[in-house]
């Protein structure tokens, strides 16, 4: 069936990855990030394979921006039953040089992000019976050093998600969170950079810590959120999936 998804952060890496395989599934797509100009390749590759999409410009911590956001949507695609809370940012330092403008801007994309986007949505799927919530996490939830405004927001999500699951499901909403380990992506190579590492370097070393060998890629968490997305996976709730390569704690 046909329904209107909505991903968040999706102009570029593990987002635009989601919003491709969701339109592959024949639902319409609004690519939401803050510039909407940047979903322009993201645009392009669905509707050229056949597939709707509609570019939306929001900053998912403003409230006003994620009503206005949604209801235009809702409007020009189809009330949203599908939300996908991709957005994400990091502000990496060890704790005694993180700033409160990083902690606080990591905090606001992740969860007050998640909570606007989840609470501006249900209300299209309490009104359908139906409704799938898609929340990314990351292995970084389990703690990762230089990264303790990351890993708080990554924990949060998957506190968040289990809570959306609980008071959602006798409506016909699931809520889950995917946690991907190392995915390639601008982000990853971004932080190799910061490390002063080369990026096949990088890769390399990762890899060899993954049971599976080899880093992921986005089209491996795009998978996972088609099925979590799914008719199929209406009896699966409150989950944490890690896609990793292999087990994490």
């Amino acid at each position: 069936m046909t329904r209107t998804a909505i991903v968040t952060g999706a102009a570029r890496g593990i987002g635009a990855a989601v919003a491709k395989k969701l339109a592959t599934d024949g639902h319409a797509v609004a690519v939401l990030d803050l510039d909407e100009s940047a979903c322009g390749a993201t645009i392009d590759a669905i509707t050229s394979a056949g597939g709707r999409a509609l570019a939306v410009g929001a900053n998912v911590g403003d409230e006003a921006s994620v009503t206005a956001a949604v209801e235009r949507v809702a409007n020009e695609l189809g009330d949203p039953t599908i939300l996908i809370n991709n957005a994400g940012i990091t502000r990496d330092n060890l704790l005694f040089k993180m700033t409160v403008d990083d902690w606080d801007a990591v905090m606001n994309v992740h969860l007050r992000g998640a909570f606007l986007m989840s609470r501006a949505v249900q209300k299209h799927m309490v009104e359908a019976k139906f409704g799938r919530i898609v929340n990314l996490s990351s292995t970084s939830a389990l703690g990762n050093r230089g990264q303790v405004n990351y890993a708080a927001a990554k924990a949060g999500m998957q506190g968040f998600t289990k809570t959306l699951a609980l008071e959602l499901g006798k409506f016909g909403v699931t809520a889950n969170a995917i946690a991907p380990g190392f995915i390639e992506t601008e982000m990853t190579a971004a932080t190799a950079e910061r490390m002063g590492v080369g990026f096949e370097d990088f890769k390399k070393a990762a890899a060899s810590q993954i049971p599976v060998n080899r880093v992921g890629q986005p089209e491996d968490i795009a998978a996972t959120a088609s099925f979590l997305a799914s008719e199929g996976a209406g009896f699966v709730s409150g989950q944490v999936i890690y896609v990793a390569g292999g087990p994490k704690d």
